[in-house]
C-alpha cells in the first residue's frame, strides 16, 4: 500500500471589490457611488479616488452657475415686465391732477412716466444681479470647502462698521433712491438744486451730473439736495417785465403788447407754446417808469427760447409804435467856477465851487 501526501487546496483569489476596497479610499469611506462608478468604467484607482475633485464639486459649481444666470434673466424679466406694466397703466394719484390738463401735457407727463420706469427697471436689475451673484459666490465657496461661517460673520461685521462710517454714503443712496422713485428730476430737465443750475446729464444712486449754461460739469451729491427747483416739468412760463416811461397811455400798451403776442403766435415759436400770451397788467411803480407785465405758457425746456423771441418782438412793436422803453432821459449839467450869469454855470446862485447838477430836460436860458 502506498501512501501519498495529500496536496492542499489553492487558495481561492480575492474578489476584485476586495482588492479594490484595500487600494481605493474611497471604497473604505462607503457611499460614494461616484467612485464606484468611475473605477467601474475606468479601472483607475487615482481617477476614483479624485472624482470628487474632478467631477462633482466642478459639475456643482457649473450647477450654480446656470441657475444663477436662468434665475437673473427670470427677475429681470418679471421686473421689465413689471416697470413696463407701470409706465403704461393709469396715472398715480401725484400725477392725477395733470391728467385732467392738455393732452401736450398728459402725454409729456406719459413720457416722464415711461423714463421713470425705465430708470427704476435699471436700477433694480443692478441690485438683482449683483445679490443673485454673491449668493451664487458664496456657493461656490462652500462647494470648494471654503468654510463661508467667518466669511459671512466677518461680512456682517465690516457692514455694520462701515455703516456706521460711511452714513453719507448711505444717506446719497436713499436720497438717490427716492428722488427716482418721486419722480423729482430726470435726464434733460432744467434745475436748481441750490449749488447748481443746469440740464441733468446723468442720475445715479449717489451724485447726480448737471451741465450748468456755461458748460461747467456738477458733480452733486444727492444726499446734499435739500431742495430741487425743476424747470421743465408739465409746462415752464415765460414771465417779461417792460418798463415805459409816466405819461404813456396804459390801455395803449395792453394793446400793442397784446399785438406782439399775435405776433409771436405767429411766428416759428408758436409750436412751443401751450397758451396764447397775457397782458396782467402794471406790475410796479416807480419814481421814473411804470412795469406792465406779460406772461406766455410755453412747453417745458423752451421758456429761454421763447422768452428771447418774445422780448424782441415786444421791442420792435413798442418802437413801431414810438413808445420808448426804460427811463426817460435826463441831462447832467457840471457845474464850475464862475458868475451867476456866467452860462458856464447855470445852477451857481453864487460863490465858486464844484459839483454835479441835474435838469430834467432843457438847459436854462443863455447855457450851451
Amino acid at each position: 500500500m502506498i501512501w501519498t501526501a495529500a496536496t492542499p487546496p489553492a487558495p481561492k483569489p480575492s474578489p476584485p471589490s476586495l482588492l479594490v476596497q484595500d487600494t481605493v479610499p474611497c471604497f473604505r469611506r462607503g457611499g460614494d457611488s461616484l467612485c464606484k462608478q468611475v473605477h467601474r468604467i475606468t479601472h483607475s484607482d487615482w481617477l476614483a479616488e479624485s472624482s470628487e475633485w474632478l467631477i462633482a464639486k466642478p459639475a456643482k459649481i457649473l450647477l450654480i452657475v446656470v441657475v444663477a444666470v436662468l434665475l437673473k434673466k427670470l427677475v429681470h424679466k418679471a421686473i421689465d415686465r413689471l416697470c413696463r406694466r407701470a409706465s403704461n397703466g393709469a396715472l398715480s394719484g401725484v400725477l392725477a391732477s395733470y391728467g385732467r390738463t392738455e393732452s401736450a401735457e398728459s402725454a409729456l407727463i406719459r413720457e416722464r412716466r415711461k423714463q421713470r420706469a425705465a430708470t427704476m427697471a435699471s436700477v433694480l436689475r443692478s441690485v438683482s444681479t449683483g445679490v443673485i451673484y454673491s449668493i451664487a459666490l458664496l456657493m461656490s465657496l462652500s462647494e470648494l470647502t471654503f468654510n463661508i461661517g467667518p466669511l459671512i460673520a466677518s461680512a456682517g461685521i465690516i457692514g455694520v462698521a462701515i455703516g456706521f462710517g460711511a452714513q453719507t454714503l448711505v444717506k446719497d443712496f436713499l436720497s438717490g433712491v427716492f428722488m427716482i422713485l418721486e419722480d423729482q428730476y430726470g435726464v434733460g430737465d432744467t434745475v436748481d438744486v441750490g449749488n447748481a443750475t443746469g440740464v441733468v446729464e446723468a442720475v445715479g444712486l449717489r451724485v447726480t451730473r448737471i451741465r450748468g449754461v456755461d458748460g461747467t460739469v456738477w458733480y452733486v451729491r444727492n444726499g446734499e439736495i435739500a431742495r430741487v427747483g425743476n424747470q421743465s416739468q408739465g409746462w415752464s412760463r415765460v414771465v417779461i417785465d417792460v418798463e415805459v416811461a409816466h405819461g404813456e397811455d396804459i390801455d395803449r400798451l395792453r394793446t400793442l403788447l397784446a399785438e406782439a403776442g399775435e405776433r409771436l403766435m405767429a411766428s416759428e415759436s408758436a409750436s412751443e407754446l401751450l397758451d396764447a400770451p397775457e397782458v396782467w397788467g402794471v406790475q410796479a411803480l416807480t419814481s421814473d417808469t411804470l412795469v406792465m407785465r406779460v406772461v406766455v405758457k410755453t412747453q417745458p425746456g423752451a421758456r429761454f427760447a421763447v422768452g428771447r423771441r418774445f422780448r424782441e418782438i415786444i421791442s420792435t412793436t413798442l418802437q413801431e409804435n414810438s413808445v420808448s422803453i426804460g427811463r426817460p432821459d435826463s441831462t447832467v449839467w457840471l457845474r464850475t467856477e464862475g458868475t451867476p450869469d456866467s452860462p458856464s454855470s447855470p445852477f451857481d446862485t453864487g460863490g465858486t465851487g464844484a459839483g454835479f447838477g441835474s435838469a430834467p430836460s432843457q438847459p436854462p436860458r443863455g447855457g450851451t
